[in-house]
Formats: structure tokens, sequence, C-alpha cells
């Protein structure tokens, strides 16, 4: 996961450089339709972004929808730390952020493979 810097050719260089580093064959960029499916303005802009990033990195960029990804990351986060204190601060939404992404990641695996 990459955060944003504000800059976003600099960005997208720092992207390109981890696609090279990691040899990546595809970057997947979270889609934020609304939860009717349909795309607004932040799915609209993250689709340009799939586009300028997929000119910028040299690989296939795709989308996938991300509906719903933070609550499932929420939800597998309390299950873990029914143990423990929940964190709280920016350290805990990038750790949400981290966990989201990785369902989003593994909700586009299952999709490529048929599954559920």
């Amino acid at each position: 996961m990459l955060e944003r810097s504000g800059d976003p050719a600099a960005d997208r260089a720092r992207l390109r450089a981890i696609v090279e580093e990691t040899g990546a064959r595809l970057v997947l960029v979270g889609l934020p339709l609304s939860l009717s499916g349909r795309p607004g303005a932040a799915a609209t802009a993250a689709a340009a972004e799939a586009e300028a990033l997929a000119q910028a990195c040299g690989v296939p960029v795709r989308t996938f929808d991300e509906r719903l990804t933070t609550v499932e990351a929420e939800r597998r986060r309390r299950e873990r730390s029914s143990r423990q204190r929940r964190a709280k601060g920016p350290q805990a939404r990038q750790g949400i952020d981290a966990e989201a992404a990785a369902v989003l990641l593994g909700a586009f695996l299952d999709a490529r493979r048929g599954s559920p």
C-alpha cells in the first residue's frame, strides 16, 4: 500500500519504482462505487487515476469494486483484537486501510478464480 503524498506525479513515480523493484505485473486500484453499485465522483476520479497509473507504471492497472472493504476489515480486526485494546488515532486508520487493501486483493483474486 502506498500512502499518497499530495503530489500525483511523485506518487506515480514512487509506484513505478515499486512495480519495477518487485516485478509486479498488475496494479490494483479500489473503485469506490456507491452502495447501489453506481459510480459517483470518487469512482470517476479513481478510474481516471487508474488510467494515469497505467501510463506511468507500464503495467496493466485494474479497478475493482471496493464497497464494504473497510467494514470487512474492521470486522476482521475486531475479531483479532478481542483480547487486546483497540488502537486509536492515525496508526489505527493506517491499519484499517492496510486490512481493507488486503480484503480488496483477496476479493479480486477470488473473482478471478471464480470463487464466491
